[in-house]
């Protein structure tokens, strides 16, 4: 059953300002649950990466994309600053959400519970309490309850509203050619 809803003052933090738990610097090459992290945001931006836990060539040139496209310095190497911005400018809806995750699109999931009733801090980091709160709402609505955000529950949390697909990445390598008048 949903928690009463009360007014909680750590609710009014800004999001991201410190991270709960950070993100460890990947390099290309290397494997495991953070590089798929990775991928799941990359693929969230908008770039064409397979989510198979491995920092290959493919993973390494979207990163090296998105940093180029988001002004960062580009080295190939996911460290505090690309992390940032990866986190900080996902959209909501543009990935599914679990436990352990953070960035805005979990900020704005926090937001929409607290609407909905559940109490809630709002933090943007994905805890056991959100992961309750998302589960407690799957089953009011009859979903499978486990706790990840999946397109459906997105949906029913934006009241109906489709969440829109993540934009492609800008090609800052392509350059308009002016016309010449005649």
């Amino acid at each position: 059953m949903m928690e009463p809803f009360t007014r909680d003052e750590s609710a009014d933090i800004a999001p991201l300002q410190e991270p709960v738990h950070s993100y460890p610097v990947l390099c290309p090459w290397e494997m495991g649950e953070a590089v798929a992290d990775l991928q799941e945001l990359l693929c969230a931006h908008g770039y064409e990466v397979r989510v198979d836990q491995d920092f290959g060539w493919k993973t390494e040139a979207a990163v090296r994309a998105f940093q180029a496209d988001s002004g960062l310095r580009i080295d190939g190497v996911v460290g505090s600053q690309t992390w940032y911005v990866l986190t900080k400018m996902v959209k909501p809806g543009a990935r599914s959400l679990r436990l352990g995750h953070r960035g805005m699109d979990v900020y704005e999931l926090q937001g929409l519970l607290q609407v909905m009733g559940f109490n809630l801090r709002r933090s943007g980091y994905f805890d056991p309490a959100t992961e309750e709160a998302v589960k407690q709402f799957q089953r009011s609505h009859h979903l499978r309850d486990d706790g990840i955000v999946h397109p459906i529950t997105w949906t029913l949390l934006r009241a109906g509203q489709p969440i829109d697909p993540p934009s492609a990445p800008r090609r800052k390598w392509f350059k308009s050619i002016p016309r010449r008048s005649r």
